[in-house]
């Protein structure tokens, strides 16, 4: 994926940090690999919302950016793992921010169930057939 060019721009710096953890998913990738290396299936179980194909884009999205390191085992079937590199590490506090402002503020978020949804619904009364 290019790199945009935000030199000279006033508040380039943000921009280029946005740039790279854009959308919805890199955040989510990053913030789970701050557990460690995993492999493909355990972050794809982590984030049941993804696409194989979108997991897969976001992580080589990812390592070109130098985010996150890809080691292929020469195994049978092959193996491949996923961690933070030390860039990426250094992402951690903005994860965490990101984290901790969210549960802050989870009840404004779409993310939060709906105060309704919480409550649990009356089963419907079928109506009486006439005779």
């Amino acid at each position: 994926m290019k790199r945009r060019d935000f030199t000279r721009r006033p508040g380039c710096s943000v921009e280029a940090t946005l740039d790279l953890i854009d959308g919805k998913w890199k955040g989510v990738i990053l913030y789970h690999l701050q557990d460690g290396t995993q492999r493909f299936g355990e972050l794809r179980r982590r984030m049941p919302g993804i696409t194989q194909r979108m997991l897969t884009k976001q992580l080589r999205a990812l390592e070109e950016d130098k985010l996150v390191i890809r080691k292929v085992y020469a195994e049978v079937p092959p193996r491949v793992e996923y961690c933070l590199s030390e860039l990426g590490e250094s992402l951690r506090p903005v994860i965490d921010i990101l984290k901790a402002w969210g549960e802050s503020h989870q009840q404004r978020l779409s993310c939060a169930p709906a105060p309704e949804a919480v409550v649990k619904a009356e089963p419907v009364k079928k109506p009486k057939r006439a005779a």
